[in-house]
């Protein structure tokens, strides 16, 4: 049994009664988090922790205040999980706290292989009740968002990160022109998405089992709930289905409101499409921030950070519609040429390559658990630098990106949009070809496969 075992025990002797440790395994964590499974006097439960204070750092609240709300949101109804316990100072483990374990489904591939009929219905129905929670009930210390200010605070990042990608400025401009209006505050889950929620799949009566993950949880608009999971890169290919990957709007709308949710409005919810798309954006470019400055020096950290791609491509699709029908019909501009052939010694793409082929020919295969895991993304960094190379596509233009936004290039601009089209696709193409907007997009404008 490893370092939990001993004050694990305790504490579950102290919140549950008497019992045995058995079947603690880790289920899943970053930098910042950990997730065990474990079994208690024959029942199974989670402990979500953090191993010391240090790892909370920069969180607007702790583990404490996180385990009252998800208690609140399971006490008025909300599929939140059921809390047991929360750890203390004297309890040796961190901080966090353990919850009921629910068995369900939780990947989103074999949810949406399959969607129970009820999903759509449940999804719309548990965030109605979220945005219900009396303000009586949530925790002082959740705090609210002031939309402004959290705008101003992804462009202070931005440029931060460099301020040298074009499609972020264009979104980041769009959305200050259209701002909203202060919304009445309501308690917004903040990352209510596929891969969030638990789900019975393969029975008649199955559905909705049980929402995760509440540690962004804030007052504020409930639209940006509403719009967070219909995402592209959250319905996980199933671009048809624009609600979560499971339906339509209309009747994802329709069932929020007879759940007793507030109107939709169809403006705010295409804002919040745009921020929570430009939001992601900027955490993957994060990603990247840190594995530079060594907080977390993981291949995958590098791996997300290209996926930036996904989302200037999603924001070019969703934010398109301003620019004039003339230039929605213009023909794209052919790619760069590529990189030509190599002669002579063997080149870098080469060497990369082989490096690559070694790793899936010879590590992968022996490789178990976490490990294989490890060796598939250090192949998928390999493949993104040998389609870098052989592309030949441009670098990142800081002079556009700074002139979209301060407002003196728009979408209206002769050729931008063509151009905006092509780099978006060149990029996604070498960064993440398998993205399934990505077809959608070459489809939609013509681009080259």
């Amino acid at each position: 049994m490893n370092d939990l075992g001993v004050p694990l025990s305790a504490f579950m002797t102290r919140v549950a009664g008497p019992g045995n440790l058995e079947r603690l395994m880790r289920l899943s964590g970053g930098a910042n988090m950990e997730s065990w499974a474990f079994d208690w006097a024959g029942k199974g439960y989670v402990l979500r922790r953090a191993p010391s204070a240090e790892y909370m750092e920069g969180r607007p609240y702790g583990h404490a205040d996180e385990a009252a709300l998800v208690m609140a949101a399971h006490a008025g109804g909300v599929r939140a999980p059921e809390v047991v316990g929360v750890l203390g100072d004297g309890d040796g483990m961190g901080t966090g706290y353990v919850m009921d374990r629910v068995v369900a489904e939780v990947a989103p591939a074999k949810i949406l292989a399959a969607p129970p009929p009820s999903l759509l219905d449940d999804l719309a129905r548990e965030l109605a009740r979220t945005h219900a929670l009396p303000r009586a009930t949530i925790p002082a210390a959740i705090p609210t968002m002031d939309t402004a200010a959290a705008l101003a605070e992804l462009k202070a990042r931005f440029m931060a990160y460099g301020g040298d990608r074009p499609l972020i400025a264009l979104a980041i401009k769009w959305c200050e022109d259209h701002l909203p209006a202060p919304a009445d505050p309501v308690l917004v889950h903040g990352d209510y998405r596929m891969g969030n929620i638990m789900v019975d799949v393969g029975k008649e009566t199955g559905g909705l089992a049980v929402v995760l993950d509440w540690e962004l949880a804030h007052l504020g608009d409930a639209h940006e709930d509403l719009a967070y999971g219909c995402m592209t890169v959250w319905r996980f290919g199933r671009l048809d289905q624009p609600a979560f990957g499971v339906g339509g709007l209309d009747d994802f709308f329709a069932a929020y409101e007879a759940a007793g949710g507030a109107p939709v409005d169809r403006d705010r919810f295409h804002f919040w499409l745009v921020y929570r798309t430009l939001w992601w954006a900027l955490g993957c470019l994060q990603m990247g921030q840190a594995w530079r400055s060594g907080a977390d020096t993981t291949v995958e950290r590098v791996v997300v950070g290209r996926r930036t791609a996904e989302q200037e491509l999603d924001l070019l699709l969703l934010l398109e519609a301003e620019a004039p029908e003339v230039e929605r019909l213009r023909t794209l501009p052919a790619s760069p040429p590529a990189a030509p052939g190599p002669v002579g010694e063997p080149v870098n793409r080469e060497m990369v390559q082989a490096v690559r082929d070694w790793l899936e020919q010879a590590i992968k295969p022996r490789a178990e658990g976490h490990d294989k895991f490890e060796v598939a993304v250090a192949m998928n960094a390999l493949g993104i630098v040998m389609r870098d190379l052989d592309a030949g596509v441009c670098a990142e233009e800081a002079a556009l990106a700074g002139a979209l936004l301060a407002g003196a290039r728009t979408l209206a601009e002769p050729g931008l949009l063509a151009a905006l089209r092509r780099a978006a696709l060149d990029k996604l193409a070498v960064d993440s070809p398998k993205y399934a907007a990505l077809a959608r997009a070459r489809s939609l404008w013509g681009g080259q496969e």
